[in-house]
């Protein structure tokens, strides 16, 4: 059976690129705020910070991730696992007001056996969803269409994160 072929030529640079060899988002959490635009981080808490996903379900897949590096849900202090929830709430917010979605995926991967790409660090996804956003591609090709490049859905959202005054 012949093989469709899907040309993706943004990935080389992941498949061929250097790996980081620490945790990705103790890295983006450490670099300096200049960086932000090119980690794609969002908005940065006291306690923790939102980014967009490198390997979005869809447009505007958002991740919340606390600065201190744990795995554990009860190892987050009440105070940064309650500013997390908080980001996930104005995350939501900034969505519906930059991407108009018809609902929303919000969740937690704890542990490898959960689904966790990144075990060690917890985080929470707020992935928006549209009606029909699961089409034939995802359904019978077992591949997803993300329509928006990373760098227009951050510059889309960044200023519902940080309105003018």
């Amino acid at each position: 059976m012949p093989h469709d072929v899907m040309w993706t030529p943004w990935r080389m640079e992941f498949i061929a690129g250097p790996k980081m060899s620490g945790c990705f988002l103790c890295e983006k959490a450490r670099s300096p705020q200049v960086q932000d635009p090119a980690n794609l981080v969002l908005h940065r808490g006291q306690r923790a910070y939102v980014l967009l996903n490198l390997y979005p379900y869809t447009n505007g897949h958002l991740l919340i991730a606390p600065y201190q590096h744990v795995g554990e849900l009860e190892e987050l202090d009440p105070e940064t696992a309650g500013e997390m929830m908080r980001l996930t709430q104005r995350s939501v917010t900034v969505l519906k007001q930059g991407s108009h979605p018809g609902g929303f995926n919000i969740g937690l991967n704890l542990g490898l056996a959960g689904g966790a790409g990144v075990p060690d660090h917890i985080h929470i996804h707020v992935v928006p969803r549209w009606a029909g956003d699961v089409n034939f591609m995802a359904t019978l090709g077992d591949t997803r269409l993300i329509p928006e490049s990373l760098d227009q859905t951050f510059a889309r959202l960044l200023p519902h994160f940080h309105p003018p005054h």
